[in-house]
């Protein structure tokens, strides 16, 4: 089946999806958008996290088909060009990318986070991240930079 659905604010088609197809895999395999991560494929470790109509949701729980005319935004799309979104430009100065696999997921979840609380507590940055996994442990520097991001936001 063919899958139409608007990616990064530009109208894309995915070809030979088949029935049960992740969003994830179209968007990895058939879109050329590895952004998103392939980890757990159960919606546990939140490495595929995108926008879906403007709401998080793991790639891999949604059946390609189920994008059908909808918007998604990935890691991706979240830079204006060449400029990195203050969230992304937040974790590179923070030191917040380990070994990188959680990185996509963490920011898609972050940036929900600040454009829904301008300064979010460390309480709500831990609630809102509890969905994503980092397997190198490195959370302290996540969260210096959701902390930053937050800030920055706050000064526009």
């Amino acid at each position: 089946m063919r899958v139409n659905v608007t990616v990064n604010g530009e109208p894309r088609q995915a070809d030979d999806v088949w029935e049960g197809e992740s969003l994830l895999y179209a968007l990895r395999e058939r879109l050329g958008l590895p952004g998103s991560k392939n980890a757990c494929e159960q919606g546990e470790c939140g490495s595929c996290t995108v926008y879906l109509d403007g709401q998080p949701a793991c790639s891999c729980l949604v059946a390609a088909g189920q994008a059908e005319g909808r918007e998604v935004r990935t890691v991706e799309g979240l830079a204006d060009g060449e400029r990195l979104d203050p969230v992304q430009e937040a974790f590179v100065e923070c030191g917040a990318v380990q070994c990188g696999f959680c990185t996509p997921g963490l920011l898609v979840t972050a940036h929900d986070l600040i454009a829904r609380t301008a300064d979010p507590s460390d309480a709500e940055i831990r609630e809102a991240l509890a969905g994503n996994l980092c397997r190198c442990t490195g959370y302290e520097t996540i969260l210096d930079a959701v902390r930053l991001a937050a800030a920055r936001k706050e000064r526009v």
